[in-house]
């Protein structure tokens, strides 16, 4: 596509997604908890490591495949779970889900989406869906049915949502849950056509109104019901236990998203869980949280048998390429593919997802690493 010339690195497409988004939409998948110092301390994570490289090595053939819970993936790398894409591309997971599978790449679809989870395995299509515990067992044992029947292998646990975050950026952006209509959303999506005629419009005309399709067994509340809250509420009660009953219900992989102390993924590991994946949901929820790099070493010294992913933050190869070297097994990119989706669908994503391809093999060619199972520590140095 001819608009995507201009697109160098994944930080490029940030920039022209904020002019092409409404600013309630950009700001709600921009925007961190509070004052942003877990999102910011996310990044200054990478600056904290310095990459020593090998001179005179053989690099003209180097291998970044990744084999991960039983599948062979094409790169050390996947995409996160993203809710309401759909809200800022058009069939926003399913865009992801296609071009990620054309990659040979997972995707994990998002609990908080808006196309049902049995369209996306089947047109996407994706075998990893990652979902928010509804409050009752019932609602559990039911929804994992509807997840199992869809065909989905690989199921995501995200346990850092006991209740929503901290709003207050949301609203100062303009965005809210329910969404209401105003003169100023109205605006907001009239300077910019390409997004109200190619996505808004274009979804209301062939589908309707959005609504959250996949957080229980049945279908969810419209995004701009009043009652909306009620899909993201009830959750301060669960522990452990539930957890367990997931782990004898689901027949499949158990992923276990949103660890960050290596106490909790022992206990993860104890209860049969598969994977974990070191993640502070990008920032979003609790601020003055630990960096998701920052918490990786200790977690993976504490499993001995399943592997550490990790996420939030991560924006280029060098990135990625630290976090194997102090032993995570994969990374999940997020707000960067959501971004590359609202301004160029599935040819932005494929293109966010070769442009991060080629930074990891050029990055690890100029380190003298010619695989990518061989990265370790002593290809580190500490800063000081």
């Amino acid at each position: 596509m001819k608009q995507l010339k201009k697109i160098g690195n994944l930080q490029d497409f940030e920039r022209v997604a904020h002019k092409h988004l409404p600013r309630p939409l950009f700001g709600y998948v921009a925007n961190s908890a509070e004052e942003g110092k877990t999102q910011l301390a996310n990044r200054q994570a990478f600056d904290r490591y310095a990459l020593r490289p090998r001179a005179l090595v053989d690099v003209s053939a180097i291998s970044i495949e990744t084999e991960l819970l039983g599948q062979r993936y094409s790169a050390p790398f996947g995409i996160a779970p993203m809710g309401i894409s759909a809200l800022t591309a058009y069939r926003g997971d399913l865009v992801q889900a296609r071009a990620a599978a054309k990659a040979k790449l997972p995707m994990i679809l998002s609990g908080s989406s808006l196309i049902p989870l049995e369209t996306v395995q089947k047109d996407g299509p994706t075998d990893w869906f990652q979902a928010y515990l509804p409050g009752t067992l019932d609602e559990i044992e039911a929804l994992l049915a509807r997840v199992e029947r869809a065909g989905y292998r690989n199921l995501v646990i995200t346990v850092d949502y006991a209740m929503p975050p901290n709003g207050d950026n949301n609203r100062r952006s303009g965005f809210s849950s329910p969404l209401r209509p105003s003169l100023r959303l109205a605006w907001d999506g009239i300077i910019r056509p390409r997004w109200l005629f190619g996505t808004f419009l274009r979804t209301l005309y062939h589908h309707g109104i959005p609504h959250f399709e996949n957080n229980y067994a049945q279908r969810g509340i419209a995004v701009i019901s009043k009652n909306v809250t009620r899909d993201f509420s009830g959750r301060t009660h669960l522990d452990w236990s539930y957890l367990e009953r997931v782990r004898a219900l689901w027949p499949g992989k158990l992923i276990v998203k949103g660890i960050l102390h290596p106490e909790d993924a022992r206990r993860v590991e104890a209860l049969g869980g598969d994977a974990v994946i070191v993640s502070n949901h990008g920032g979003r929820q609790l601020d003055s949280g630990v960096a998701a790099l920052d918490a990786l070493p200790d977690i993976v010294q504490a499993v001995e048998h399943i592997p550490v992913m990790v996420d939030s933050g991560f924006r280029r190869g060098t990135d990625i390429i630290k976090a194997l070297a102090l032993g995570a097994d994969f990374v999940f990119i997020g707000r960067p593919i959501n971004y590359a989706a609202a301004y160029a669908g599935e040819a932005g994503v494929t293109h966010a997802l070769n442009l991060l391809r080629e930074e990891v093999v050029r990055d690890l060619a100029l380190m003298g690493v010619t695989d990518i199972g061989q990265l370790a520590p002593e290809h580190l140095v500490a800063r000081p």
